[in-house]
Formats: structure tokens, sequence, C-alpha cells
């Protein structure tokens, strides 16, 4: 609008020189058409708002300017005032880090002015024309400088009120906002302060102190390492009891902005703190009653193993008839009272060891042997089971023997588990695959069976202490720990355990265990000699 304003101006003072006959094609004529046509192409420029094209207007004002003042007699002619309409265009911009720009084209304008004045043979305007010209040249000039200013000052106190209200808007926030925000000396001096400040002290009292002296004494030294450490790490952390309240718990967070500034937070965490107290004595709570359930297990497996012991021997004697003959259905009830007492211990061994490794009183009884022998042991004791079952038992074992460093029962323990877990899940015309071989100095024991295979979600559960999957019969055939026993004496090994199972096509568990011995280094002498 400024820039349409100043063509109009100049537009009509040439109009009615023409009306009035006194302007002739010429140097006048020229001037002014400068004029205007540098008030067109900044007004097309404004436009765009772009910082860039704003500095292309200003350059064409200072030519504009400087090309009419020369025509008109330079320095001292009608239209040397136009030597300030770069300065006035940048005031119209209300863009206050273009004035350095538009001065410095000013004064470009008026140097060259001034110059051509001195060394050149200037053209004069006509005496008739001169005052016209001259107030053009002030009505546009000086009348725009000072719509400009007028413009760029009313944006400056508009955005200087925006500045404060947003300046304002913050400080309600800070202020208001529940954590205390500093900024901080790296000894620890507070040199700014907003937000919550602690118990029994205001916000401006902070100014100045050392933060050491919202610290509980013997909590001091913490706090100032934490400041030490922020300096030269970038951040740090530290929780202290406030000295204004010994039942308190705070968090100072720190964060390095400058070698000689570090920015602080600190919150109210008691809430924080009485929320992990409880967690750490759920937690306490939870292991001892952990702990009592296993010495309650492994007491009651001590004390059902002894009136067990006494049902199996009898029940063995009557099976072997040692005392005399008896009825068949007698030897039967004898023999259902052996299988049902087998059945019992076995489920006794299985809770006894889980509660000695839950209570961490499993001892391994580390020794060498040959692998081979221990899962040929269990192979042979699942064979009638396998048979019976109508599913095909196979070991694969290597040749050579494959000596080992591990608990030999926790071994046979492993294989008897998987082999029967596998045989439980496995139909009738299925097989079961037992492989036992080294890799490096880990012994892997890999059960796969063709069996119905396990749900993702039930596979996600199992090794965990009884948790069982399958259907109500499978899981009435054992009492889930078998799997978490395997899992744990791997472990015991420094091993872990894997399952991999895709429904209706079967399962594999494999064992890895560090335990394989590493084969004696034979001397070069002795090599020879062989």
């Amino acid at each position: 609008m400024w820039h349409l304003a100043w063509a109009l101006v100049v537009s009509g003072a040439a109009a009615a020189l023409l009306t009035l006959g006194g302007l002739a094609p010429g140097v006048e004529l020229a001037a002014l058409a400068m004029g205007w046509a540098a008030a067109v192409f900044g007004a097309i420029l404004a436009a765009t708002g772009s910082t860039g094209a704003l500095g292309v207007a200003i350059v064409l004002w200072a030519l504009a300017g400087a090309a009419a003042c020369q025509m008109t007699g330079g320095a001292s002619g009608p239209l040397a005032v136009w030597c300030l309409a770069p300065l006035a265009a940048t005031a119209a911009f209300r863009r206050p880090a273009l004035l350095p720009l538009g001065a410095a084209a000013a004064v470009a304008a008026a140097g060259v002015s001034a110059l051509g004045s001195l060394l050149l043979p200037l053209p004069v305007a006509s005496p008739a024309l001169a005052p016209w010209l001259g107030v053009t040249g002030i009505a546009t000039a000086v009348l725009g400088l000072g719509a400009g200013l007028v413009a760029l000052h009313a944006a400056v106190r508009r955005r200087e009120r925006e500045r404060d209200d947003i300046e304002l808007g913050l400080r309600e926030v800070l202020a208001h906002q529940p954590q205390l925000l500093m900024t901080l000396y790296p000894g620890g001096r507070i040199l700014e302060a907003y937000g919550q400040a602690p118990l029994g002290v205001g916000v401006q009292d902070l100014l100045d102190r050392n933060f050491s002296d919202l610290v509980a004494p013997d909590e001091r030294p913490q706090v100032e390492d934490a400041l030490q450490r922020a300096t030269a790490e970038g951040s740090a952390e530290i929780a202290f009891t406030p000295i204004y309240d010994p039942n308190g718990w705070s968090v100072l967070t720190l964060r390095r902005m400058s070698s000689i500034r570090l920015a602080a937070a600190m919150r109210d965490a008691r809430a924080q703190k009485a929320r992990e107290t409880e967690l750490e004595q759920a937690r306490t709570s939870a292991e001892a009653q952990n702990a009592g359930k296993s010495r309650f297990l492994a007491n009651m497996s001590h004390e059902l193993r002894t009136p067990l012991n006494a049902i199996m021997g009898f029940s063995d004697i009557m099976r072997q008839r040692l005392f005399g003959p008896m009825s068949d259905r007698y030897a039967e009830y004898a023999d259902l009272i052996h299988d049902a007492g087998a059945h019992l211990l076995e489920l006794i061994n299985d809770v006894l060891d889980m509660s000695k490794i839950e209570a961490e009183r499993f001892e391994l009884a580390r020794e060498e042997f040959d692998a081979r022998e221990a899962v040929s042991a269990v192979i042979r004791l699942m064979r009638g089971q396998a048979e019976r079952a109508g599913v095909q038992l196979r070991g694969v074992l290597p040749s050579e023997p494959l000596d080992v460093e591990a608990d030999r029962r926790a071994i046979k323990q492993i294989a008897l588990n998987l082999v029967s877990n596998a045989l439980k899940f496995t139909p009738r015309g299925g097989s079961v695959t037992l492989t036992v071989q080294a890799v490096d100095d880990t012994l892997e024991i890999i059960v796969s069976d063709t069996g119905v295979g396990i749900p993702p979600d039930d596979l996600e559960r199992l090794g965990n202490p009884f948790e069982q999957a399958g259907d109500a019969t499978q899981r009435a055939a054992g009492s889930g720990l078998g799997l978490s026993l395997v899992r744990a004496f791997a472990r015991l090994h420094g091993g872990e355990m894997g399952l991999e199972s895709t429904v209706g096509e079967g399962t594999t568990v494999t064992v890895r265990m560090p335990v394989v011995c590493p084969e004696p280094v034979v001397a070069p002498a002795e090599a020879s000699a062989r």
C-alpha cells in the first residue's frame, strides 16, 4: 500500500504538470518515471514477503533515487530528497533487520548524487518546474519516510507486546509447574529459580545461595559429587533428603548448559519412594513366602518318602510272593500299589529337586564320565514304555566316547524328562528321537518327536514350574515339573534349554551345556612314537 501510494502521488503530479502544459517529454518526466517505476516494482516485490525480494526492492529504490537526483541537477536539484527513498521504503517494509541495508542504500544514493554534482555536467531542471518537482519530492520522500517510520514503530511495538505476552505466559508456566527449575554454577550457587520451592523457603530466597544449603548435612557430599559429575560428563541425577523436611525425599536432575552453567530440576519424590518401599517390602515378603514354600515342600517330601518307601517295599514283597502264594486279585492290587508308589516317589523327587533349586541349596555332583552311558541307560529304561505306547524310540549317539564333566544324575534326569514328555505327546505310530552330540565344548541333548505339537500360547509358559500343555488327559499324566527341572539343571551347568514346536507336526527340545571335556594334548614325541 505504501508503494502504491507513492506511485499514485508521482502519477498525479506528472498528470497535473502535463495538464497545465508545463511538463514536456524530457529529463524531468524521466526523473518522475524513475520514481514511479521503483514504486511499482517495489510493490510487486513487497507482495512476495521474501526478505531477499525486499532487499532487491531497496537496491532498486537506491538506483532510482540516485538516477532521478542526477537527472534534475544532482544534490542541489529539486529531487535530491529522493536519496532518502531507500530508507523510507525500508521503514515501510516494517522489518527492523533491513534498516541497516536501507540506511546504507540511502547514504550510497546521496554519495553518488554529491559526486555527480561535483564531477559531472548534470542536466538542470527547468526553473518553472523546479518548485513543483521539489514539492513532489518532499511529498513523497519526507511524508513517505514519516509514514514508514510510524508503521515500523507500530510493528515494533506490536512485536514487543507479543514478546511480553509470551514471556509473561512462560513465566507463569515456570512459576506454577510442579518442579523447581534452576540454573546453577558448577559449584552449586543458584543463579535463577522458578517453580515450587522446597518446604520452608521461598523461590526468591534461593537466589545466590548454595544448593547444598537445601540438603541434609550428611548427604551433601553426594550432591556435590553429582554437581561435579554433571560438569564433567554432561548429566547426573541424585536423590537426597531436604534439610527443611527430614521425612521428605527429593530427586535432583542436572544437565550441563555450558562450561560455567548447569540446568537443574528438583522434584518431590516422596510418593515415588513410598511406592518403591512398598514394592521392596512386597518383593521381600514374596521371597520369604517362596522360601517358606520351598522349605515346606522339602520337609514334606522327606516326611513322605519314609512311609512311601515302606509301602513300596512291602508291595514289592507281596508281588514277589516271598511269604507264600496269594490270589490273582491281591497280586493285581500289589502291582497297582507298587506302580502308584513309584509314580508318587517320582513326583516327590521332582518336587524335592525343584525346591532345592529354588532355595539355591542344590549342589551338582560333578564327575567325568561318558555321556553316552547315561543317555543309553535312559533309552533302555524308556524302551518298554515306548513299546506299550506304540511309539518308535530311537537314539542317535556318537560312535566315539563323549566325555563330559557334569552331574551324572542331572544328565540322566534331563534325558529322562524330555523322552517321557515326548512319549506323552506322541500318538501311536509316531516316533521319538534322542540325539546326543558335542559342538566344540558344548554338549547338546536333542529330543524331537512327531507328536501333536504345542500351541504358541502354551509354548511361552512351558519351562516354568507346574506349567503344563495339552488336554486334560495329558495334563493328568504329569506334575508340570519335568521341563522346569530340565531348564534348571541346564542353567546350573551354565547352559540353556530351547523349545521349537509346530502344531500337528511335532516338537524339538534342545539342551546345550558347556560341559564337554577338552581332548588331551598329545606330546610331539609321543605322537611320533605312535
